[in-house]
């Protein structure tokens, strides 16, 4: 199962057409939270809004995760091992108040940690082709040398 997540903020139609539309030929069950879309999904079961645990059951479930640029989700797929791929909502589109989330896209997408799809062409190519979906596990606690790093800073005088 793939599941699509785009947040509780607000919609993201264009990740939601797109994935309806493809969803045909993936042969296998997409279920996404839509989050007052603007369009009715085909092909795709929708969920305006689930609970905290009816998502984490869903996510726990996936094969992979399909979400908007998102720190909360991309860091919950990296702690619990899920292949994700990372689709930034873009302000210019009105998707979003400022273009941090294509900067926080361009960002892990230099860094290699997950797969990021900057257009409908490469989402596209990833979903249908499986075009190097991988995957790269973190830790729930900070890394020794960010906690350094932190404590440092604090005992500055």
């Amino acid at each position: 199962m793939i599941f699509v997540t785009i947040g509780t903020q607000l919609p993201f139609d264009r990740l939601i057409k797109i994935i309806d539309e493809l969803a045909p030929q993936l042969h296998e069950e997409v279920i996404a939270q839509v989050y007052q879309c603007g369009f009715t999904p085909k092909n795709i079961k929708a969920i305006d809004f689930l609970a905290p645990d009816e998502f984490n059951t869903l996510f726990d479930k996936a094969r992979l995760i399909v979400s908007h640029a998102g720190m909360g989700t991309i860091l919950s797929a990296l702690q619990k091992d899920k292949p994700i791929i990372v689709f930034p909502r873009i302000a210019a589109l009105g998707e979003h108040r400022n273009e941090h989330q294509l900067a926080t896209a361009r960002k892990i997408k230099e860094m290699g940690a997950v797969n990021v799809a900057m257009n409908e062409e490469e989402i596209t190519s990833m979903l249908l082709n499986g075009n190097q979906i991988t995957f790269q596990h973190i830790g729930n606690r900070a890394s020794p040398s960010l906690i350094q790093s932190i404590e440092d800073f604090i005992d500055r005088p």
